[in-house]
């Protein structure tokens, strides 16, 4: 999996893997006890800490403690057990496994312990069940109290995972570290990170001891879990607020710690484009890697647009987003990957607009990528083309809306990616997918780069499946299907025949 690759000249390290593996071999290093529940897409993660426990040490050179609960509610509550008993705690949900561990959240948080939950962000079963991604159980947590970190890609995912466990201990606040659903979490590509010992170097020893030193011991005088009248529980909870306000910075000190080890540039707010923009979208997850090809693309034509990618959502930093916003921007779309029926605006672009009350900049919200739905090039261009010529709010892409009239035309507009594109067609449980990851590993060692995305049908054995791969001799970051495949392979084409996939294809 792992091979010498130095173009960064910082001492970093190729690896081709997944989004959950990525993140789960952080995790590991810095916990001490997983408490965990299987849930799609996220139940790789805990699957592979529960491999590493046999074989592996932590940072603090033990086994890690892997306990399979009943639910995602007991995963939750093993784990509040654990950290207030003065163990690092970690686990990993998605979707209605998340809602689960509400409860507990609001406990952890106001108790200021520094557990992880790590999540592949999944849909709400509302009504229908999806097992695809987008970030509406991330949002249902937003008002816990824990700190909220986003990962746009397989390499985010590594380094925020440390970000993550790293600043929940300095900072004394749980963390929720997410990225998409299958986009992400089962995303294989070449990322280059830095060997994990050199992340649990950045640890803070006397933070974590001080954190041992407050938690439940019969030999300390240490009291937990009182009961507050109206005297004194307002009180309390905004006495809270100072640790809030310090947390982006210690975040921030972390990501120029890792910086400045990996050679990244990873900040609370990312800006990508053109220094004298005037039309930005502000996004979260998977679809900024889409985004920055379009801000490429068009800024060669001349246009002046850019991009704020968000990676702490909570808190969230006016300071940190002003620093980074172009002074010259004057239309802004942000982009949630939510539906919140009822809402004047999703929260992301609540959010925004409360940081932007006092400039002068136009603010506008749309939706997308429900359910994984593919958003493309095309989608993002149309969003730009919005912003130019008449802003519309509460706008969709992606999608027909024939109902209420709310999406944007779809453009003609196409990408060139500087990779050789392959489609490979199966059924579930075929083999296929496991055939295409291999086809990914064995060339990704060849010193070529690599990703694949596969389109799984949620009937899984027997639906049909579609594998995305991409190769090149540079680093890929397209995350929307293959549209223009140079190579087509289909299995069981009797089958398909039945589906007129062929002629889809054609």
């Amino acid at each position: 999996m792992y091979y010498n690759y130095n173009e960064k000249e910082c001492d970093t390290m190729k690896m081709i893997i997944d989004g959950n593996g990525a993140c789960s071999k952080v995790a590991y290093k810095f916990s001490e006890v997983c408490s965990i529940y299987p849930i799609t897409p996220s139940s790789p993660m805990a699957s592979e800490v529960d491999n590493l426990s046999h074989n592996e040490k932590n940072i603090f050179n033990r086994n890690v403690k892997v306990v399979e609960m009943q639910s995602e509610a007991g995963a939750a509550g093993a784990m509040h057990g654990a950290l207030i008993t003065g163990s690092l705690a970690t686990t990993f949900t998605s979707s209605q496994g998340l809602l689960l561990m509400i409860p507990n959240m609001y406990k952890i948080a106001g108790e200021m312990l520094p557990g992880v939950i790590h999540v592949a962000a999944r849909s709400i079963a509302t009504h229908a069940l999806s097992i695809f991604g987008d970030h509406q159980d991330v949002y249902a947590t937003r008002q816990t109290g824990f700190a909220m970190l986003a990962s746009s890609s397989v390499e985010d995912a590594y380094y925020m995972a440390a970000v993550a466990h790293l600043s929940a201990v300095s900072g004394k606040i749980p963390f929720l570290h997410f990225f998409d659903g299958f986009r992400t979490s089962h995303e294989i590509n070449t990322i280059d990170v830095l060997e994990v010992e050199k992340l649990t170097e950045l640890f803070d020893y006397n933070a974590y001891n001080e954190f041992v030193a407050s938690t439940l011991n019969v030999g300390r005088p240490i009291q937990k879990g009182m009961a507050e009248n109206e005297d004194i529980y307002f009180q309390s909870m905004e006495a809270r607020n100072a640790d809030y306000l310090k947390l982006p910075d210690i975040v921030n000190e972390y990501m120029q710690k890792i910086n400045g080890l990996a050679g990244t540039n990873y900040k609370p707010f990312n800006y990508y484009g053109d220094s004298k923009a005037k039309n930005v979208i502000v996004a979260m997850g998977s679809v900024n890697d889409t985004i920055k090809l379009v801000v490429d693309d068009l800024n060669k034509k001349g246009h002046k647009v850019g991009l704020v990618e968000v990676h702490l959502y909570r808190p969230f930093s006016t300071e940190y987003l002003l620093n980074v916003l172009p002074k010259s921007v004057r239309n802004i779309a942000v982009l949630d990957r939510t539906k919140e029926a009822g809402a004047s605006g999703e929260p992301l672009y609540l959010d925004v607009v409360a940081a932007l009350k006092d400039t002068k900049i136009n603010v506008v919200g749309g939706r997308f990528g429900l359910s994984s739905k593919n958003t493309t090039p095309a989608h993002i261009k149309s969003v730009f083309s919005m912003l130019e010529k008449r802003l519309k709010n509460n706008f969709t892409i992606g999608i027909t809306d024939d109902v209420t009239n709310l999406s944007l035309a779809e453009e003609t507009y196409n990408l060139n990616i500087d990779a050789q594109e392959l489609k490979i067609y199966g059924f579930g449980s075929d083999g296929m997918v496991s055939a295409s990851k291999d086809i990914l590993k064995i060339i990704g060692k060849q010193e070529k780069f690599v990703q694949g995305y596969f389109e799984y049908d949620s009937k899984k054995s027997g639906g049909v499946t579609v594998s995305n791969l991409r190769i090149s001799d540079s680093l890929i970051k397209a995350p929307y299907y293959v549209n223009k495949p140079s190579i087509i392979v289909v299995t069981k084409e009797e089958y398909f025949n039945k589906f007129d996939i062929l002629n889809e294809i054609e």
